[in-house]
């Protein structure tokens, strides 16, 4: 699905001519014959094996194959100067000692972790600039990160209680593959917890707030399927530090994201007007509507984020760091509004 996603955005893209787009299943089939939606783009084109394509006719590459597939291909094209965006896990996590346990293999290109930049446009924009090696987050860790970010870039949290994070996830997260939990007849109607002792995805949060906060910060993080299509819900809990309330937590959402066009604050408060944060606002897009709360007999704050776990998530943000890869406006081809209902 994410790859279709890439391929959708890409048909309108204004920098972009897409060589070619590659399958296991769909060989020699056009572009439509496994997303008819696109029938009508891509006339001519048609999926070819990987092991036929000419990187030769490439500028950048979109690796879209499942975790631990495409590594060595990844790190073959990046050598021959070509620049690559990977979508998948393969070079998120800077530690390779994560990788077997994480997603049950040992990375064969170490080297290049450090290498590969972490493609969230409101932490790393700059970093992408001209980048040679990109990796986009998944999409649970997006919305995680999004949703604490201000509050580890403040160093607002309780060190003794760290951040637990409860995700709801769409269908479309579990990709086109069915599988016992994933056909309709039984996502539908349904909510049921995922990964809960630890998801993966954790660590891409933990890693990334570390950074910000100069310290580490546990990462405590439970996806939930639920029956919607496409989106994700991150709820990020964590503890104030004395002294820290929602004047303060205001003040750092809003300085976080005051040069991010596609960020929405949603602040949350007895009688503050606004609603709070929802996937269906934010559909098909780029956009993330983030928000948060306080309680303040507690001490305890929640950071919300909606996105799109397919275009915020995933290809929307590949696109991004192509663009910034490449030189071009970093929001090129991306400034479609979401779609609503």
């Amino acid at each position: 699905m994410t790859g279709g996603e890439l391929l959708r955005i890409l048909a309108t893209h204004p920098g972009v001519e897409v060589a070619w787009a590659t399958s296991r299943e769909y060989i020699g089939k056009p572009i439509h014959a496994a997303h008819p939606h696109l029938r009508g783009f891509y006339q001519g084109l048609r999926f070819e094996a990987l092991e036929d394509v000419d990187m030769g006719v490439v500028n950048v590459v979109f690796n879209a194959l499942p975790h631990s597939v495409g590594t060595v291909i990844v790190a073959e094209a990046f050598e021959t100067g070509i620049r690559v965006v990977d979508l998948s896990a393969d070079y998120r996590l800077k530690d390779p000692d994560l990788y077997p346990a994480l997603y049950g293999f040992k990375h064969p290109r170490p080297d290049l972790l450090e290498e590969a930049v972490y493609a969230l446009p409101e932490i790393y924009g700059e970093k992408l600039r001209g980048a040679r090696l990109s990796a986009v987050p998944g999409c649970n860790a997006t919305a995680a990160i999004l949703a604490a970010a201000p509050l580890a870039a403040s160093n607002m949290i309780e060190k003794g209680y760290g951040l637990i994070v409860d995700v709801k996830a769409a269908s479309s997260e579990a990709g086109s593959r069915p599988g016992r939990h994933n056909i309709h007849p039984l996502r539908e109607g349904s909510a049921r917890p995922y990964s809960p002792w630890g998801h993966r995805h954790a660590a891409e949060a933990a890693q990334v707030l570390r950074e910000l906060a100069g310290e580490g910060i546990r990462v405590s993080l439970v996806p939930h399927a639920v029956s919607m299509t496409r989106g994700v819900l991150a709820s990020a809990h964590a503890w104030l530090r004395e002294g820290y309330g929602f004047r303060e937590a205001a003040t750092a959402y809003a300085s976080f994201y005051s040069g991010s066009p596609m960020v929405r604050i949603k602040p949350m408060a007895p009688g503050l007007p606004g609603d709070p944060p929802d996937v269906k606002n934010v559909l098909g897009s780029m956009y993330a509507e983030v928000g948060f709360a306080v309680e303040e007999d507690s001490g305890r704050i929640t950071g919300f984020a909606a996105i799109d776990n397919l275009v915020r998530g995933a290809a929307g943000q590949a696109v991004y760091a192509m663009n910034a890869m490449l030189g071009f406006d970093e929001w090129m081809g991306l400034h479609t509004p979401p779609i609503r209902p």
